[in-house]
């Protein structure tokens, strides 16, 4: 599909956007996106895979729907909670861009970074970019990038970010500094192909995706990101995904 996209990149960047009770979140994410879309020049959707969201964040996606275009927002909702990796699957169903971007709908993300990931991306010719909350600088060097990092978690948040990725980053060796974040850019048949190969499922998912890119092969790039704690709603990390990510460090440490 490159050079098919009447844009002065030539490349259209589909982003999937898994929500849950993301009502009041998901007017401003979109505005934020479009804006940062529109003013650098890009062909852009998004694409918004509903899980059965009892507030209303559906209605919401149809009425913005009808702001920005039904091309460039695109609701594929689905019949419950079915898990974050299943959202990513059936969001591919749909894009019609050649480069994927994923990330959350909760303002953790900011889209002002995207136009780094592409820089990086182009001037290396990367299969992946990610974010990352534990860099001061990118990887490969990008001028304009800075100090990476974290707002609004208590303590007790941190240690157990910082102690996934060094337990991560110690067992399985992937070579990037931050397995669990989900703010990445990726080439659309890399994405897919990973996704084939990925049997996880919840938290442990995002850090799979990247071990899995490692061992076959790909090219990733790292550019630093600031993380921000949601401002509407709860986070939906609990006890149970800090085991099944001791689990699946294991079980990805044994197979791959």
């Amino acid at each position: 599909m490159q050079g098919q996209f009447n844009t002065a990149d030539t490349h259209k960047y589909s982003v999937i956007l898994p929500t849950y009770n993301e009502r009041k979140n998901l007017p401003v994410i979109v505005w934020l996106l479009a804006n940062t879309f529109e003013e650098n020049g890009l062909a852009w959707e998004i694409i918004v895979v509903d899980d059965a969201s009892p507030d209303g964040t559906q209605e919401i996606a149809k009425q913005l729907a009808k702001v920005y275009g039904e091309d460039k927002l695109v609701l594929k909702p689905r019949a419950g909670k079915l898990g974050l990796g299943t959202a990513y699957i059936h969001g591919l169903n749909f894009v019609t861009g050649d480069f994927v971007i994923i990330m959350d709908a909760d303002f953790s993300h900011h889209p002002k970074f995207i136009p780094q990931f592409i820089r990086l991306q182009k001037a290396h010719n990367l299969d992946i970019v990610t974010g990352t909350r534990y860099r001061s600088t990118s990887t490969p060097y990008l001028a304009d990038a800075t100090p990476g990092g974290v707002h609004g978690w208590d303590l007790k948040r941190k240690l157990v970010s910082r102690g996934a990725n060094f337990l991560a980053s110690t067992v399985l060796n992937p070579g990037v500094s931050d397995l669990t974040g989900s703010f990445r850019l990726y080439r659309l048949p890399v994405l897919r192909h990973i996704i084939s190969e990925t049997v996880s499922k919840g938290y442990v998912f995002q850090m799979e995706m990247m071990v899995r890119a490692r061992a076959l092969g790909y090219t990733v790039g790292e550019v630093p990101i600031t993380f921000v704690d949601r401002i509407f709603g709860e986070s939906k990390l609990g006890a149970d995904e800090i085991v099944s990510y001791g689990k699946g460090v294991w079980t990805l440490f044994t197979t791959v």
